[in-house]
């Protein structure tokens, strides 16, 4: 048998995670294969090898998803839920193949969510080395200063580590609340309420409007439709451009590094006289 596989590609092409899931699931015991629990590195062969993930069998499946939810203010991304909340998985309870979302809408935002059952396809839209830029439309009280929207964009400590820049414009200011229009370009946890809430503002609605090129649209709350080939392609074609871009940078950053490190040093003069 040619066991050419690795087992978390192997899960991720199954559509139950991203790679980096899949690794997480192997490392807490949760996979066997052929019955015995399987080790992070593992390589199988797909046709002949049984993989199992917390007792079910796990299949390829030939029929690939790739949609696009508009979640509601109340569900949580997630699949199922041990405490009985509203689950995404609910919004598409008709898909017959197991769809599991890309990235993540904490609890109380709404918007585009991106939901599939291909891993490659997860894991090169929700892949650290190519953040894709998404924007949010989010409604603030009071009123957001200009020295609030500046401190935004530039960046602010969060958790301990700063922000990347960010784009920040004002779309309405009315009386007691103010609409803005946020890009962000990484994936930090609860990021744009962390900032508010550091900053004095309440976020009142916080919703995502745009994944890189694909827009949620007239799409209503709590439906959602397949994407459309454009819309798959140029997804795919922006992720692999930022993460060559970024991968671009990471070399051009280590190489002047490297050079600095080779330049001879600077002998010092010595006393005249």
């Amino acid at each position: 048998m040619a066991k050419d596989t690795r087992l978390q590609k192997f899960i991720a092409e199954a559509g139950l995670a991203s790679r980096r899931k899949a690794e997480e699931m192997i490392i807490q015991g949760r996979v066997k294969v052929n019955g015995r629990p399987a080790s992070l590195g593992d390589k199988i062969d797909k046709r002949a090898d049984i993989v199992t993930v917390d007792g079910e069998k796990v299949f390829l499946s030939d029929n690939k998803w790739y949609l696009m939810v508009n979640k509601p203010r109340g569900y949580v991304t997630t699949m199922s839920d041990e405490k009985n909340r509203k689950c995404v998985a609910d919004l598409i309870s008709d898909i017959d193949e197991r769809v599991y979302p890309v990235g993540r809408l904490d609890k109380d935002s709404e918007g585009l969510l991106i939901m599939t059952n291909d891993g490659e396809f997860s894991n090169l839209i929700s892949h650290p080395s190519g953040h894709i830029p998404k924007i949010y439309r989010v409604t603030v009280r009071p009123n957001a200063t200009e020295d609030m929207l500046i401190k935004m964009s530039v960046g602010m400590v969060i958790d301990g580590v700063k922000t990347a820049p960010c784009g920040v414009k004002v779309l309405t200011d009315e009386p007691g609340r103010t609409v803005l229009e946020i890009t962000l370009n990484e994936g930090r946890n609860r990021q744009i309420r962390k900032m508010c809430e550091q900053l004095g503002l309440e976020v009142i609605r916080l919703k995502r409007n745009a994944i890189g090129p694909v827009k949620l649209g007239m799409l209503q709350i709590g439906e959602y439709r397949e994407l459309t080939d454009d819309e798959y392609k140029s997804l795919i074609a922006y992720a692999q451009k930022i993460r060559r871009r970024n991968e671009n940078n990471d070399r051009s950053r280590t190489n002047e590094r490297q050079r600095q490190g080779k330049r001879p040093s600077v002998k010092g003069r010595g006393k005249r006289g």
